[in-house]
């Protein structure tokens, strides 16, 4: 099999974790990636926006079909806040922050993300139904109470680790309760 490109490696995460996490219209997905990991750096040392455009092109390629809404998580420096439409912010309630993320202030997806908006917001936190972690960049803060791992086709983007984890919601009641799905125990 040819080697994917790093678009369409994005794009078949993206894909591959909505129909895994049997994700639905309106759900969020967020996605932390290191633009330096892909490259095979060490995070943050050589981020790209040229290369983080391929990426955020793949992932949209990837939700669109099944209208799952993006939010990139921002690096520590702007203490991984999340850039997402405002319109998906504002029907949430989500808490907007002030900051422009840059490259090396944000890094450089959420960069390019935010460029690309028409309307864009810097959100505080979120609680995303799933989510791709590209590079090891810690988005689990940023995931619903219980996340379940996804292992994906693909392991990693580039030279970038790629963990993939949906939600559920939590199981209550112990041995007696009944639950609506039984796929979830």
């Amino acid at each position: 099999m040819a080697q994917m490109s790093v678009y369409q490696a994005c794009a078949a995460a993206a894909d591959e974790l909505c129909r895994v996490g049997q994700l639905r219209p309106g759900d969020v997905a967020v996605v932390g990636c290191s633009t330096s990991e892909v490259q095979g750096q060490r995070i943050g040392s050589a981020g790209t926006l040229e290369l983080a455009e391929q990426i955020l092109q793949g992932l949209l390629e990837g939700f669109a079909p099944h209208g799952v809404v993006l939010a990139t998580q921002c690096c520590e420096h702007l203490n991984r806040a999340l850039v997402l439409p405002r319109r998906t912010a504002e029907a949430l309630g989500l808490t907007e922050v002030c900051v422009l993320p840059q490259p090396h202030a944000g890094g450089s997806l959420s960069t390019a993300y935010y460029q690309s908006l028409e309307e864009p917001f810097v959100a505080e936190t979120i609680q995303a139904k799933a989510g791709l972690d590209i590079g090891d960049t810690l988005i689990g803060m940023h995931l619903r109470r219980v996340a379940v791992p996804r292992r994906l086709q693909l392991s990693s983007i580039g030279q970038a680790h790629l963990v993939a984890a949906t939600t559920r919601p939590p199981l209550i009641g112990g041995a007696r309760a009944k639950y609506p799905d039984p796929s979830l125990r």
